[in-house]
C-alpha cells in the first residue's frame, strides 16, 4: 500500500479522485492548498499539518467566482475527507502564489497574455507538493486532472503523459511544464473515466459536491476585470496608447494595453464598420494593432523555455501543436533551436497566437512537451 498526497480543490474531481484511490488500497493524505487573494468576509479553520497552529482559509471576495481556494471550497474538502476517514491538512502557500500573481500582472504588462494555472501546476501543485509529501515520506502525488500515464518502455522507465479519455476535459495542456521525472510519483485517477461518470460516482459515494459546478476562471482574479486586476498590482505603470490598423494609421485611443489579448474582438470599446481583432500588441508604443479576420492568421512562432515529457529524437519533427487550451492540436513541424527553444511552423496558419501562452505538442495523444510562445 502506498502513501499518496492529494491535492484536494473541493470539487468533483480531485474528491472522487480520493475516493478511487481509496478503492485501490492507497494511504490517502488529503491537502488543500490555501493560495487565494484574500478577504475578511468569512473565514474557516483547518488543522496545520503536525498538529500546529490552525491556518485560517478566508474567503474572497462577494463578486468572485467560485475558485478553488475558497472558505466554502476549503469546508467541501474537509467534509469529503471526513467522510472517506483520511487525514487532511491545509497547506499556506499564500508567499508562494504571490509569485503566480506577480507573474500575472508583469505578462500583461508587457503585452503578453499569462497562463497562471500552468504555472500553478508547475510551480505549486506538482512543484510545493512534492516537497510535502518527501517531507512525510510518501511516494506519490496526486490530483484530480483529466489526463493518464501509461507506462513506458523507455529505459528510464518514465511513464508517458496522454489524454485523458474524456476529450472534452482533456487537461494535458496545462500540464506540459511538469518536470519530467515527477511523472514516475504522480497518480491521476479520474483520466480513466468521462465526466458524468465522475458525477455518477460521486453522487453513488454520498458526496455533497456530486452537482458542484467546475471551475471555470482564474481563482484570484474577478471573472472579466483582470485588467483592474493589473492596476492595482502595477499603479504606476503607463499603459494607454493608441488603436492602430494594420498600415498604422492612428483609429482611436485605449486605457491600458493589459485590456486586450491576441485575437480579441469583443470588448474593444471602437467601432470600425466591420469586425476587427487584435492582431498584434507593442508594449514599446503602448499600440493595440487591429486588423480583420485574414489578417489575424499566424503561420510560424517560436517559443522560449522549453520543457520535454518525451525526448525529441531529432532536430526536426512533425506533430500536433496546441496554442491554447481547449484549442485544437494541428499538425505542424517543429526545429529545436539553441538555448531550450523551438520554431514552430504550421500546415495551415492558426488565429490567436498570443505571446506568453504555451504551444504544446502531441505525437496523436501522447504530450511531447511544449514552451511559452515569443
Amino acid at each position: 500500500m502506498a502513501r499518496v498526497v492529494l491535492a484536494m480543490s473541493g470539487g468533483v474531481d480531485s474528491s472522487v479522485a480520493a475516493h478511487l484511490l481509496k478503492r485501490d488500497g492507497h494511504d490517502v493524505i488529503g491537502v488543500f492548498m490555501r493560495h487565494g487573494e484574500e478577504s475578511p468576509v468569512a473565514e474557516c479553520k483547518l488543522d496545520a499539518p503536525g498538529g500546529g497552529t490552525a491556518l485560517q482559509i478566508l474567503n474572497q471576495r462577494a463578486d468572485h467566482k467560485q475558485g478553488c481556494c475558497s472558505a466554502s471550497d476549503a469546508a467541501d474538502a474537509r467534509r469529503v475527507a471526513d467522510r472517506m476517514d483520511i487525514p487532511f491538512y491545509a497547506l499556506n502557500l499564500q508567499q508562494e502564489f504571490g509569485q503566480i500573481m506577480e507573474y500575472f500582472a508583469d505578462e500583461y504588462i508587457r503585452g503578453r497574455t499569462p497562463n497562471p494555472c500552468v504555472m500553478c501546476n508547475n510551480w505549486i501543485k506538482f512543484g510545493k507538493l512534492f516537497d510535502y509529501a518527501d517531507s512525510i515520506g510518501a511516494e506519490y502525488v496526486a490530483t484530480g486532472h483529466y489526463a493518464k500515464l501509461i507506462p513506458s518502455s523507455e529505459a528510464d522507465g518514465v511513464p508517458r503523459m496522454v489524454r485523458g479519455v474524456d476529450p472534452g476535459k482533456d487537461q494535458t495542456y496545462v500540464l506540459f511544464g511538469i518536470q519530467r521525472d515527477y511523472l514516475k510519483r504522480m497518480l491521476l485517477p479520474v483520466g480513466d473515466f468521462h465526466k458524468d461518470e465522475i458525477r455518477a460516482m460521486a453522487g453513488e459515494t454520498g458526496l455533497r459536491v456530486a452537482d458542484k459546478k467546475d471551475s471555470q476562471e482564474i481563482c484570484f482574479v474577478t471573472s472579466g476585470k483582470h485588467d483592474q486586476f493589473v492596476k492595482q498590482r502595477r499603479p504606476g505603470a503607463q499603459t494607454a496608447g493608441n488603436f492602430v490598423l494594420t498600415d498604422g494609421s492612428v483609429v482611436g485611443q485605449h486605457d491600458g494595453i493589459e485590456r486586450f489579448t491576441i485575437g480579441q474582438r469583443k470588448g474593444l470599446g471602437i467601432a470600425l464598420g466591420e469586425p476587427h481583432y487584435v492582431v498584434k500588441i507593442d508594449p514599446l508604443e503602448n499600440r493595440v494593432v487591429l486588423g480583420r479576420i485574414e489578417e489575424l492568421g499566424c503561420a510560424e512562432l517560436t517559443a522560449n523555455n522549453c520543457n520535454w515529457l518525451v525526448e525529441p529524437q531529432a532536430d526536426e519533427f512533425r506533430c500536433e501543436a496546441m496554442i491554447r487550451y481547449n484549442s485544437a492540436a494541428l499538425p505542424a513541424t517543429v526545429k529545436l533551436l539553441p538555448e531550450g527553444r523551438i520554431a514552430v511552423t504550421f500546415d495551415e496558419p492558426r488565429n490567436g497566437v498570443a505571446p506568453g501562452q504555451a504551444v504544446v505538442c502531441y505525437d496523436g495523444d501522447t504530450v511531447l512537451g511544449g514552451g511559452w510562445i515569443e
